[in-house]
């Protein structure tokens, strides 16, 4: 195995690297929810600044995700986990000590670095630790336990920021984020990924050649996929929604006769995604699991995700932009559990960990141009609805992509 926990089983590994993984995350997913609204507050002199600070931990990992890949065929994930643990801890510690954009820029790109150990890593560990009938629901848990970090990260963030200040809430994150190590060493015994590649090779048995060559083919397609989802989930929708509240219903909001400030409800609406996200990503991944494969649970994830994403910009009361908002969350736990999982299904007919690194690039470059494309459109007339509206333009694409090569392809590339 690629891991052990002192004797219990493989999704032991996987919930025990997620839960370090959501500890490490507190800091990282404050930012999105505070930045916006409180850049002022950290010495920066523009607006514009706070897409390239949001953007650049993913543009630091286009380069280093390769050589973090070429690390863990060297190393054993206990290493690459502590490694990244000090990492965002220095980071995270960083926010509330430094002020500046310079200081911020190399902050930022440090937290890229300890990212690329956390999702590699754990892309791999879920990989080797699964077979094809239950790697969604494996991916689904996965993906849901390690996002309850963004959950105590935007919800604490966007309600104690306001009282007690960003600097502050950062070195309280940074301490916390600390305590991931202990569990570290007290559970994670591993070896090094590259001892496993062969036995995964000798597992792989092929059914027939037309699923060889369709999963061969696909690498290209998930690859963009994966591009796009991150791009307009965690590079334009997680970074601008506050933005678009404060645009459409101003700082402060009353909802149900409480007044409450525009970050603190962000939080709010986004953390609840990551409440649900270890039941739903379970669900959807189980979906996929089943004898229908993937494809045609992706194929509506993408329509639902593009009737809906639009609708965010629009000027609509509170309570019914706060609705759609939680279906777009929705179709995101959906087609960020499928395209992951699909992508695992095709890193188990070649190399592991070499495929997961090129599928992690992809993602980090979609999440990297995002928040920069965004924040330079906000700023121009009817900026929010060219951000949306495109945004599902781009999903209704991706259906038509995925249809299409379902009818022409079959069941060979209905992955499951």
């Amino acid at each position: 195995m690629s891991g052990t926990i002192k004797g219990e089983s493989k999704s032991s590994v996987i919930v025990i690297v997620a839960l370090i993984t959501a500890i490490s995350l507190l800091g990282d997913s404050m930012l999105y929810i505070v930045l916006p609204l409180y850049w002022k507050e950290i010495g920066l002199d523009s607006i514009w600044q706070v897409g390239v600070l949001l953007s650049i931990n993913r543009f630091i990992r286009l380069p280093f995700n390769p050589i973090v890949g070429w690390l863990y065929n060297r190393i054993t994930l206990k290493t690459g986990l502590i490694i990244a643990i000090i990492l965002g801890s220095i980071t995270t510690l960083g926010y509330g000590l430094l002020n500046g954009f310079i200081a911020w820029i190399i902050l930022r790109g440090i937290w890229g670095i300890a990212w690329s150990f956390f999702r590699i890593g754990g892309l791999s560990i879920v990989a080797f630790n699964t077979e094809e009938n239950n790697r969604g629901k494996s991916i689904g848990l996965y993906n849901g336990l390690y996002r309850l970090g963004s959950l105590v990260g935007m919800l604490a963030g966007g309600l104690l920021v306001p009282i007690l200040g960003l600097s502050t809430v950062s070195i309280i994150f940074g301490c916390l984020t600390l305590l991931a190590l202990p569990i570290i060493f007290i559970y994670v015994k591993t070896t090094p990924l590259k001892d496993h590649e062969q036995d995964n090779k000798d597992k792989v048995v092929f059914i027939d050649n037309s699923i060889v060559n369709s999963l061969k083919q696909n690498r290209g397609r998930i690859v963009f996929t994966g591009f796009c989802i991150t791009l307009l989930f965690q590079g334009i929708f997680m970074s601008t929604l506050s933005s678009v509240i404060e645009q459409n219903h101003g700082e402060s909001v009353t909802l149900f006769g409480t007044v409450i400030s525009a970050t603190f409800l962000t939080g709010i609406i986004l953390s609840l995604q990551w409440i649900w996200g270890p039941f739903l990503g379970v669900r959807f991944g189980t979906w996929s699991d089943g004898v229908k494969g993937r494809v045609p649970v992706l194929i509506m994830s993408l329509i639902f995700a593009s009737l809906t994403f639009g609708i965010i910009s629009s000027e609509l009361p509170i309570l019914i932009l706060i609705f759609f908002t939680f279906l777009v969350m929705i179709a995101a736990t959906s087609l960020t559990t499928i395209v992951d999982a699909i992508a695992l299904d095709i890193s188990k007919n070649s190399n592991v960990v070499s495929f997961l690194t090129s599928y992690s690039i992809a993602q980090d470059l979609g999440a990297s141009i995002g928040p920069f494309i965004s924040f330079l459109i906000i700023g121009l007339e009817y900026g929010f609805s060219y951000i949306y509206w495109g945004g599902a333009i781009l999903f209704l694409l991706l259906a038509i992509l995925w249809s299409t090569s379902y009818k022409t392809e079959g069941k060979s590339i209905s992955i499951s």
